[in-house]
C-alpha cells in the first residue's frame, strides 16, 4: 500500500491541475473571448436584437408582437362573458399573423389542429372575415398567413402581399400618404436567403417601430 501511495498522489495532482486549467480555460476565457467577439462583431444580435423608438427599447426584431386595442360597444369597453377584455386589431399599425401562443416569448408552439379540425375552419373563417372587414376588401384578397400562425407562433415576418393589404388603412388611419407608407414596407422587407431560399417577407416588428419613430 505504501509504495502505491506516492503514484496516486502524482496522480490526483495531475487531475486537480488539468481540473484547474480546463476550468479556467473553458469556463472563464473561452467564454469572455466568445462574448466579446459577438459583442465587437454581431453587437445587436448578441444583446437581442433590440428595437429602440427614441431612445427606449420597444421590442426584439426576432419576436412579434400583438398590435390590438380593447374593443369598444356602445361606446363602453367591451368584456367576454369571462369578464375579459375583448381585443380587436389596432388600426394604426401593421397587424402580424395570428399567434398560437399570443406571441408570448415564454412560450413557443402552433396549434397542433390539422387541416380538417373544425376549430380551425371556424377560426380562420372569422379571421378572414375580420381582415376583410379591417381592410374594407373582399375576404377573398385576404392572404394566407392572415388566416394560420406561424410553427413557433413568436414569428414577426409576414408575407410582402399581406403587407400591401395593409397599406391604405395605415396610411389613412395615421394620415400620412400612400407612397411614404410603402417605402416604409418596403424598406422592411427581406429576400429569400441566399437569393433563393424561402420567400420574401416583411418585418412587421420593425415596420411598426419605423412608424412610431415618425410620430
Amino acid at each position: 500500500m505504501t509504495s502505491r501511495l506516492p503514484a496516486t498522489m502524482r496522480q490526483i495532482g495531475v487531475a486537480t491541475r488539468a481540473l484547474i486549467v480546463f476550468t479556467i480555460g473553458l469556463g472563464v476565457i473561452y467564454p469572455l473571448a466568445m462574448t466579446g467577439v459577438a459583442q465587437v462583431l454581431f453587437h445587436g444580435n448578441a444583446n437581442g436584437s433590440v428595437i429602440q423608438v427614441n431612445g427606449k427599447d420597444v421590442a426584439s426584431d426576432l419576436i412579434g408582437q400583438a398590435y390590438t386595442e380593447q374593443a369598444t360597444k356602445d361606446g363602453k369597453p367591451e368584456v367576454d362573458a369571462d369578464g375579459k377584455p375583448v381585443m380587436v386589431a389596432d388600426p394604426l399599425w401593421f397587424q402580424t399573423r395570428p399567434s398560437a401562443v399570443d406571441y408570448d416569448a415564454m412560450g413557443s408552439g402552433a396549434s397542433q389542429y390539422g387541416p380538417n379540425n373544425d376549430e380551425l375552419l371556424a377560426a380562420i373563417q372569422q379571421r378572414r372575415k375580420a381582415v376583410a372587414d379591417l381592410e374594407g376588401v373582399d375576404p377573398a384578397q385576404v392572404p394566407p398567413d392572415a388566416l394560420t400562425a406561424s410553427g413557433s407562433g413568436l414569428d414577426p415576418q409576414i408575407s410582402p402581399a399581406y403587407a400591401a393589404l395593409q397599406i391604405n388603412r395605415v396610411a389613412r388611419e395615421r394620415g400620412l400618404g400612400v407612397a411614404e407608407v410603402r417605402q416604409l414596407v418596403k424598406e422592411n422587407t427581406s429576400g429569400r436567403t441566399l437569393g433563393f431560399l424561402g420567400e420574401p417577407t416583411v418585418n412587421v416588428v420593425t415596420l411598426n417601430a419605423d412608424l412610431a419613430a415618425l410620430s
